[in-house]
């Protein structure tokens, strides 16, 4: 059976045919650079390395150093903590591992000290607090060294690189990869926590030559401006920002998108966490979001009001596990040892001997920070502003 066509439906014939060819050209090309050039979200991954975010808000050191903590799972089962890191003058905390199944060494921050208690509470009263710390440190803004136009946030940044914190993790890696070889390094976080790994991250890839980094927060703030997320995202690409539901965080400080060069913008990329359906048919969603940072129909399509979405992501608890103290412990069975002056800041150090001591901290900067723990198996290194005589324990 033949057809018979005329001229003009020969011409719209051809052009279909070359249109077809064209776009089946174009779905191979951007199929091969997604595959190629852009990291893969892995929901394993992400759910393990939020453990790891829950566990570094405990306040018991012994448990946590030990991982025998109530919020280390079978997920992260294993672990071996090669230093934990604490500043109890700025309420800093984080800690350095490796996890064998990962294959990575893990470094964890913890965030700012909220919790359940004041969100049940005084929930209007925690969403100022924390909108108000954001948005003083706002006016604080500084240039990031060595990037021309790259703002970041003062507070966040000077939490890792002007505490106990950066040399603490930066030490340990070393360590770790002397143990373990050039094996992956894996850098999570949530709220303020979720900062200061990607500060880490982009620290450890300029200055120090790491390769293979990856990070994943939690609840995120904005941390820098456009420029700064142009640098960052060329650097450490294989970040992934974790956000959930209405959590009222990601949204602050807060994105302007007529003030392009202003304004505070996310690095990519986000997964946003919601749950679609209706009634008893709801279901929950992780929508990988596009290369923007600022994706108008992820977390930016609904408002950021809720407390308790940035307090539990994946059916993990995250935040502090007393109310409002930055208080630690550890095991009191211990000698005596006194500091005439200390800032509150040390670092516990795998051994493999026993050293015990007890620390009677006069900090008079930080309220409600006291510290009383035994160390079995450890070292504590103390950074003081100034030598003090010290007794023998």
């Amino acid at each position: 059976m033949y057809v018979c066509m005329n001229m003009e439906q020969r011409r719209w014939l051809k052009i279909a045919i070359l249109m077809s060819l064209l776009a089946m050209s174009c779905s191979r090309e951007l199929k091969v650079k997604h595959k190629d050039n852009l990291p893969v979200y892995n929901h394993t991954i992400a759910t393990t390395l939020v453990e790891y975010a829950s566990a570094v808000y405990l306040s018991d050191l012994t448990e946590l150093f030990t991982w025998t903590c109530s919020r280390c799972d079978d997920l992260t089962e294993g672990f071996e903590v090669i230093e934990l890191i604490v500043d109890v003058e700025h309420c800093l905390q984080g800690f350095v591992g490796v996890a064998k199944d990962l294959n990575a060494i893990v470094i964890a921050f913890r965030g700012t000290q909220e919790n359940r208690y004041e969100e049940a509470h005084s929930l209007n009263n925690l969403s100022y607090r924390i909108g108000l710390k954001i948005l003083y440190w706002k006016q604080l803004d500084l240039n990031y060294p060595g990037m021309p136009d790259a703002m970041v946030h003062h507070g966040f940044y000077s939490a890792y690189h002007n505490t106990t914190i950066r040399p603490g993790v930066v030490n340990a890696v070393k360590r770790a990869k002397k143990l373990y070889g050039d094996i992956n390094v894996m850098v999570t976080g949530h709220s303020m926590g979720g900062a200061m790994a990607a500060f880490c991250a982009l620290d450890l890839k300029v200055n120090h030559e790491t390769q293979n980094v990856q990070v994943v927060t939690f609840g995120q703030p904005r941390i820098g401006n456009s420029a700064f997320v142009a640098y960052y995202s060329e650097l450490v690409p294989n970040t992934f920002r974790v956000t959930n539901e209405h959590d009222i965080v990601p949204h602050l400080p807060p994105y302007y998108p007529h003030l392009t060069q202003k304004t505070y913008h996310h690095f990519p990329t986000e997964v946003w966490l919601y749950n679609a359906g209706f009634g008893s048919l709801v279901y929950p969603v992780e929508k990988v979001c596009d290369d923007s940072g600022e994706d108008p129909s992820c977390s930016r399509s609904v408002m950021g009001n809720s407390i308790s979405d940035h307090l539990e992501y994946y059916g993990v608890e995250l935040g502090g596990d007393t109310p409002r103290t930055c208080r630690i412990v550890m095991d009191p069975r211990v000698a005596e040892y006194r500091c005439a002056r200390s800032r509150g800041e040390f670092y516990l150090v795998q051994r493999s001997f026993y050293f015990c001591r007890k620390i009677e901290d006069r900090i008079k900067h930080s309220k409600q920070c006291h510290l009383e723990f035994c160390l079995a198996g450890l070292v504590v290194w103390f950074l003081l502003e100034d030598q003090p005589e010290r007794g023998h324990p």
